[in-house]
């Protein structure tokens, strides 16, 4: 047999569950098929996903039947079909979830043996319920990655102030900890977030590994690069100054109240290097409406919001704005890592935060003299903030930020250094 074959049959199976799966344009989603694809040197790897749908629609070819297998780029795919919901519609969401849910729970038994089960925590609690379901009935071992804790996210927005739901979500997302066999999550202060969950005592193992952008896919792009000039000509972005919101406009990051730190620049404001200043926003989420009526109520002509874009498109949108929001609510540290930095790093920008101290993101930012940081609700900074990004527009100040996140991205939070991590990890069980 040869060593190519050989290499094949010992190689282990790995099974993720994952929510969406490419081409849909979720951030977790993108990080899970760059993860797949980086572990397929050491695992023979299935994902069970649903259809294309992050956007709440369906393709016609995916509403005949129950489940569809593809091989994307090497990796297996298993993907369950969903009802089309309305990001504003919260029945038709848990309608979409569920169907998920036991749709995975079904399809788990149509991938044959494995030896591990890797799920990530979306949809909220069901995700690490689908990897604890994974362990059982492959008599496998289970590693749940962290993305975003609930109910501790539910709660820093005051989503639900139901006691009874908080403390059974609370109950089973412990129950998924402990039933892991490693629990991977994506900062530091992520991590003591599952101490204070067990208080200190039979603390599941947890481990820390950054996410990343594919930095040979995102990269600075001078501004006269034809798409770059395509795309600000098609949104009228043309010789503005452009600070851009990217990403999931939702709950958990506080827009509308920003908005209101906006508001407070006209219409008609200009840099100090003669640019009028804009407010891009690009992405879609459940918050997108109210900031639409908000700008339309206060006639805030600055304001520009974009529809995602396709993924090929997406380092010419990032390498338009000149300066990035990145953002979350207050309450959000050791909850949740917003991996939209990792975009803004990799094209170069400088980053405008409002993020808690000692939050992942925003140590990594003032390591690295990246941007200016604000706390998330002290709008008054995040105001003088976004004033001195204005007043030193097309200074050396804004290029050396950019340019020295990208240079810690290169050194330190490539795709390559974090899929060798997990393999790693995923190895010594």
């Amino acid at each position: 047999m040869s060593k190519t074959k050989l290499d094949q049959v010992n190689k282990k199976r790995l099974l993720i569950y994952a929510h969406y799966y490419i081409p849909d344009t979720a951030s977790t989603g993108q990080i899970l098929r760059e993860l797949a694809e980086g572990m397929l040197e050491q695992f023979d790897i299935t994902v069970i996903c649903v259809v294309p749908s992050y956007l709440g629609t369906v393709e016609e070819k995916y509403k005949t039947k129950m489940f569809y297998r593809e091989n994307i780029n090497g990796v297996d795919v298993l993907r369950i079909r969903v009802p089309e919901f309305s990001k504003t519609n919260t029945m038709s969401r848990v309608k979409n979830i569920l169907t998920y849910f036991f749709g995975a729970m079904i399809a788990t038994f149509k991938v044959g043996k494995q030896d591990y089960v890797f799920s990530i925590s979306q949809p909220p609690i069901l995700g690490g319920l689908l990897g604890v379901w994974g362990k059982w009935m492959k008599h496998a071992k289970f590693i749940y990655n962290i993305q975003d804790f609930n109910p501790e996210q539910v709660m820093a927005v005051n989503y639900s102030k139901n006691k009874l739901i908080i403390g059974t979500m609370m109950f089973l997302d412990k129950f998924s900890c402990r039933q892991s066999n490693l629990i991977i999550t994506v900062g530091r202060d992520l991590v003591e977030t599952v101490q204070k969950r067990f208080k200190g005592k039979k603390v599941p193992k947890t481990v820390m590994i950054n996410n990343w952008i594919d930095e040979k896919e995102i990269y600075p792009v001078e501004q006269n690069h034809p798409k770059v000039v395509a795309f600000k000509e098609k949104y009228g972005l043309s010789n503005k100054f452009v600070v851009m919101y990217s990403g999931n406009i939702g709950l958990y990051y506080d827009l509308e109240n920003l908005m209101k730190v906006i508001e407070k620049v006209k219409p008609g404001t200009k840099t100090a290097d003669g640019r009028e200043v804009v407010f891009a926003f690009v992405g879609a989420g459940s918050v997108l409406d109210n900031l639409v009526a908000y700008k339309e109520k206060k006639r805030m002509d600055n304001v520009i919001f974009i529809p995602y874009q396709d993924k090929a498109d997406l380092i010419y949108s990032l390498n338009t704005g000149d300066v990035h929001w990145c953002v979350n609510a207050k309450g959000i540290k050791g909850v949740s890592c917003p991996s939209k930095y990792y975009g803004i790093a990799a094209a170069g920008k400088s980053v405008l935060a409002v993020l808690e101290k000692g939050s992942e993101i925003r140590c990594i930012v003032e390591e690295t003299e990246a941007g200016l940081c604000a706390e998330p609700g002290d709008y008054e900074s995040v105001e003088q903030n976004l004033k001195r990004f204005i007043e030193n527009a097309g200074t050396g100040e804004l290029i050396a930020m950019g340019q020295r996140s990208r240079k810690n991205l290169v050194q330190n939070l490539t795709r390559d250094v974090s899929v060798r991590k997990y393999m790693e990890e995923i190895s010594n069980l």
